[in-house]
């Protein structure tokens, strides 16, 4: 998925953004990847910190990885999982944030 910004989102792509963090497993390993930064987690460190282990783990990072949240490197004998798409989750949300109260007959209520 390509990286876009907030006024270029279309529903289409904001959906299956959020698809993809449609999972409480899912939105705990991306929290998990956040919190760690751009220097990443091993898979197995990612699995102890989000609770989250084994083929659970690996289906939730490849859906995650799909959406464009989230890259797996290999290092050696680790896998390194790291959250990449900090301006893509700033985008959903402005995705949202954006149209807040723009039809509404109350003025000042804008957020966007």
């Amino acid at each position: 998925m390509k990286h876009i910004i907030a006024h270029d989102l279309s529903v289409e792509i904001a959906a299956s953004t959020f698809a993809a963090l449609g999972s409480e497993q899912r939105l705990a390993v991306l929290r998990t990847l956040v919190r760690a930064g751009p220097v990443g987690l091993t898979i197995g460190t990612l699995g102890e910190r989000a609770g989250v282990t084994g083929s659970t783990l690996t289906h939730h990072m490849k859906i995650l990885a799909q959406a464009g949240l989230v890259t797996q490197t290999k290092q050696g004998r680790s896998i390194i999982c790291a959250a990449v798409a900090y301006d893509q989750v700033r985008a959903l949300s402005n995705f949202l944030l954006n149209e807040c109260c723009a039809d509404s007959d109350q003025p000042g209520h804008r957020h966007g």
